[in-house]
């Protein structure tokens, strides 16, 4: 066990996506550099069956940017 965080995380600029087991509350966030990068990581992970796979999007300045 270590000390808890004090500082507040922030993201690099790239492409995100979460991972995590089936059945668990915390997941791992993936960065890749362009679209296509994290589209391929994406389908890697969805076709395992263990794994869910959320998209976030893209991260600029520590914070995901909202496209509709």
């Amino acid at each position: 066990m270590g000390r808890p965080v004090t500082r507040e995380i922030t993201l690099k600029s790239g492409f995100y996506i979460e991972v995590r087991k089936n059945g668990e509350n915390k997941g791992i966030m993936i960065r890749r550099e362009t679209y296509d990068q994290m589209m391929m990581a994406y389908e890697r992970y969805e076709n395992t069956k263990m794994y869910n796979v959320k998209i976030v999007g893209e991260v600029r300045k520590g914070k995901p940017v909202n496209k509709d």
